[in-house]
């Protein structure tokens, strides 16, 4: 997986700026900008928040075709494959990028990452429309973290951490007014939601059902009912992805041997593992590899 600071140099060629810790960044994106988001072949283990200003985007989150307009704002959650597919010439945004880690350390965040995910259950998009005022109130505070990026103020990390904390109170808000038609039960929203925190954690070293359902204490078989009702895709069907996503990382951007990525990814052997991503990749690992350009 990327995380934040790998993520941005592969997109950008180098740090926004020197020193960064990759913890959190927040700026204004135009059209190019937005199109080096496909660089990333992987998936990002990071939280981002997307206000569309102006134009148009257009993009495939997790396999689903999405349209985004002025005042919508998205967010991409961990563990979530996305592509760009296509952006207007006019289009401006404000993007607030946050390392998974360093959210998950903001009081105020907890309750967030619930929501987060809890969006795709009850929208099925990972999008909010905004009115004018809301978006307005938005804009402003994703701004202030812009200008404290920015800053030479001798406090300015622990600055951001606080308008960065102050968003997502916010955020809260907005979106806990946008959920409310539960489609699926409490119980049920609960456990897919406990599912999707614990994915990205462990998908490397634990393939199996089972695991999963006893983290949460319930059964292999009822996980498997809730996640097709609420997503209408399969417990392994989202193991698969993300293994695919990380092997294609590794594939790309380290010097691994397959079979060392088939031992990281804790595969039996290489031929398993070789066969595997085969049959949900297309290519063999040594073909895909050889197709792709180096960072």
């Amino acid at each position: 997986m990327y995380t934040l600071k790998e993520a941005w140099i592969r997109m950008n060629g180098a740090e926004p700026f020197e020193g960064w810790d990759g913890k959190l960044y927040c700026t204004e994106t135009d059209a190019a900008l937005t199109y080096h988001a496909n660089e990333t072949r992987g998936y990002m283990s990071a939280y981002t928040f997307t206000l569309i200003v102006a134009g148009e985007l257009k993009i495939v989150y997790n396999g689903k075709d999405l349209t985004l307009h002025p005042n919508d704002l998205y967010f991409y959650s961990p563990g979530m494959q996305v592509s760009i597919v296509e952006v207007s010439t006019d289009y401006r945004g404000i993007c607030l990028l946050a390392d998974e880690d360093t959210t998950l350390l903001v009081p105020s965040a907890r309750d967030l990452v619930s929501l987060t995910y809890a969006s795709i259950v009850q929208l099925h998009e990972p999008k909010v429309t905004l009115t004018a005022d809301v978006a307005s109130r938005i804009r402003h505070r994703m701004m202030d973290i812009v200008d404290a990026v920015h800053s030479n103020h001798p406090f300015k990390d622990a600055i951001m951490q606080m308008l960065y904390g102050v968003f997502l109170l916010d955020l809260q808000g907005v979106q806990k007014q946008a959920i409310h038609v539960h489609t699926v039960s409490r119980r049920s929203e609960e456990i897919f939601l406990g599912f999707m925190r614990l994915l990205p954690r462990h998908f490397m070293e634990h393939h199996d059902v089972g695991f999963y359902a006893s983290q949460l204490n319930i059964t292999a078989d009822y996980l498997s009912r809730i996640v097709r009702r609420v997503a209408n895709r399969t417990v392994v069907d989202y193991i698969n992805h993300l293994l695919v996503m990380e092997a294609s990382y590794l594939l790309s951007a380290t010097d691994l041997s397959v079979a060392q990525i088939a031992d990281r990814l804790h595969f039996a052997d290489t031929p398993s593992f070789s066969k595997f991503f085969l049959r949900l990749g297309g290519r063999s690992p040594r073909e895909y590899r050889a197709a792709m350009p180096r960072t």
